[in-house]
């Protein structure tokens, strides 16, 4: 299976972009989907994550009630990360990642996760 994340790109403080992944060459539904950033020179950190049914729904502190995560309810492997209220800090390189058995308690985990994709790259300028 391989993971196609996309729709990063350069955008001022304060606007908004959506983030899509889509899993190709598996057609079971993924437990868990998550995203992570990875700013130059930082560690990966996790970002939100929500799981198939749509249900479930985990943030960062630092994301909260700015970003929002669902799914496809057509596609239903597919899942969006919306982003609003961009700040510069929010620049990074931006990974989705599935995992096909993990546990809720440890979503914010990477290690729980099977599949990465190849990340996308967004810039927020002030």
């Amino acid at each position: 299976v391989q993971l196609q994340a996309s729709g990063g790109g350069v955008v001022q403080a304060g606007g908004s972009l959506r983030l899509s992944c889509s899993p190709s060459g598996r057609t079971d539904l993924w437990n868990f989907m998550g995203w992570f950033r990875q700013a130059p020179g930082k560690e990966r950190k996790f970002v939100a994550a929500i799981n198939w049914r749509g249900d479930r729904k985990v943030f960062a502190d630092t994301v909260k009630g700015r970003f929002t995560i669902s799914r496809n309810n057509t596609i239903k492997t597919t899942a969006y990360l919306q982003m609003h209220s961009l700040k510069p800090e929010d620049t990074a390189v931006y990974y989705c990642a599935v995992d096909y058995g993990g546990s809720y308690d440890t979503v914010r985990n990477s290690y729980q996760y099977d599949v990465w994709g190849q990340g996308t790259q967004v810039t927020v300028s002030s």
